[in-house]
């Protein structure tokens, strides 16, 4: 039987307030174990919840970011259930009236076309402590640091059919959440996870099938892994004639394996309810309006002005587009060199090649966007052939240079130590060239005795000779004066 898969993501966000979404406790990452928990976080009797307004306006931001509907009046729920981790034995959240509706954004796929995957909501609430396993011989421990933190939840709709096309929608939210300022995007510290709803169902079939739902995702290669393997789980399932159970799944990347984790609840299980404690939030356009004018260049926006103004592909568009860190530093180095396509063959090549090597984000690579500009800026002015660029970026790589020269300045002064500076000058390299001339008159005999048509092979030797007797020279300054000192000898 010919499957279809249907695919919808749940993702969460961690908003980048101070304090957390009902209290004033710390939200910074990293604190010893119930530190930054309190009375609000741990639910103890005769407390209540006071709203973060910055919470709110990150929101709305997003909500303007994918051109979805705002919520005049939003309000708050108690998503009713016990676990260790939630002392309060509800979760505050937003159900009926979130405060984004529906919206949208544009992914790109790897044939080069964009499809467009609708967003059914998304809503504030806030995060669940932590249940820590290890080191407590048999026991649980619990840390309730999270605990409270602001979460925006971005519901899609279940209009993805590829683990490919998931990990893109995911990729985007990721660049959106991140050029907004409302999360710092951090997979590994949980600042950003993924909940992946699968389900299959027979090729011709409007009715979706049995899903089941793969918490806690926190890697855009995990999400495509995660979904392909689950694919497969259901598929052999079906095909050897079973049912899918609805339930919560947990991925296991070491063995590449989904594995039960609990039944997966619904609506009426969680007895949702409007929260007592909170009132309905009310806005108006004007507030609407107000962070509307403080939205900044967005992905999309970024990758047509890339293409436009400065005449790079889609491809490499779209690749310099996608994290804005590396977008900036793309366009600082590119307007110090004066050449954008020599910049985005930098930084999608050795600049990228060297974040991975060294497992870093642009904003922890020691060239700086000004060396980078400064370096491209003598490639094209010939003053360095590619080979010493490449040089001198590695010694820079290395923290090579003195303190006081970390700037342009310090790459001008690589450039020197190391000895790397072309030699250009017209002038010099003609009295190079006509010593290798003399020195070498069988040579200069056997090119003149070569037939025009390939006299081009033959200069090969007088290019090494040159180039021998003084390091550096230009080679198309050497290249223009050996064609016309050898056209004056016949």
């Amino acid at each position: 039987m010919e499957w279809e898969v249907v695919i919808g993501l749940e993702i969460h966000a961690q908003l980048a307030t101070k304090s957390k979404i009902f209290s004033g406790s710390s939200t910074a990452y990293g604190a010893e174990a119930n530190t930054q928990a309190n009375a609000v976080d741990l639910g103890l009797p005769g407390v209540l919840p006071v709203f973060n307004e910055e919470a709110l306006r990150m929101a709305v931001k997003f909500g303007l970011a994918i051109d979805a509907e705002i919520g005049m009046k939003s309000v708050f729920d108690r998503k009713n259930y016990f676990y260790p981790d939630s002392p309060k034995g509800y979760q505050t959240t937003q159900l009926h009236h979130p405060i984004v509706g529906m919206g949208h954004i544009d992914i790109e796929l790897e044939n080069g076309e964009s499809r467009r995957i609708n967003v059914t909501r998304a809503h504030l609430e806030e995060d669940a402590g932590k249940s820590v396993h290890e080191g407590f011989d048999g026991m649980s421990g619990i840390d309730l640091n999270r605990a409270g933190t602001p979460l925006v939840e971005i519901v899609s709709e279940p209009e993805m059919r590829t683990a490919k096309e998931a990990a893109a929608y995911f990729k985007k939210m990721h660049s959106i959440v991140t050029y907004l300022g409302i999360c710092d995007g951090d997979l590994s510290q949980g600042s950003m996870r993924c909940d992946c709803n699968v389900s299959l169902r027979p090729k011709g079939q409007e009715e979706f099938g049995t899903r089941t739902e793969i918490k806690n995702v926190n890697s855009f290669r995990n999400v495509e892994r995660a979904i392909n393997t689950e694919i497969q789980r259901q598929m052999d399932i079906l095909e050897d004639g079973g049912s899918i159970t609805q339930e919560t799944r947990l991925y296991d990347a070491d063995k590449d394996e989904t594995r039960s984790m609990r039944s997966k609840e619904v609506e009426n299980d969680y007895r949702y309810f409007p929260c007592p404690d909170l009132l309905p939030i009310i806005i108006d356009q004007e507030y609407v309006d107000a962070i509307k004018a403080t939205l900044p260049e967005l992905p999309d926006a970024k990758k047509a002005r890339f293409q436009s103004e400065h005449g790079l592909s889609l491809m490499d568009a779209a690749v310099l587009s996608s994290d804005r860190q590396l977008a900036d530093y793309f366009e600082a180095a590119a307007n110090i060199s004066g050449d954008y396509k020599i910049a985005a063959n930098w930084v999608m090549g050795d600049v990228s090649a060297a974040l991975n090597r060294l497992e870093i984000s642009i904003s922890e690579l020691p060239v700086t966007a000004e060396q980078l500009g400064r370096l491209l800026s003598l490639i094209k002015d010939n003053t360095l052939n590619n080979g010493g660029a490449k040089e001198v970026f590695n010694a820079l790589l290395d923290g090579k240079g003195t303190d006081e020269l970390k700037g342009a300045k310090g790459v001008d002064a690589l450039v020197d130590s190391l000895g790397l500076k072309q030699v250009s000058d017209t002038g010099a390299i003609e009295e190079i060239v006509a010593q290798v001339l003399a020195d070498n008159p069988k040579l200069v005999e056997g090119y003149l005795a070569t037939p025009e048509e390939k006299r081009g092979k033959a200069m090969g030797p007088f290019i090494g000779l040159t180039r021998k007797a003084a390091k550096g020279v230009n080679p198309q300054v050497v290249m223009d004066v050996l064609k016309q000192k050898l056209s004056e000898l016949g």
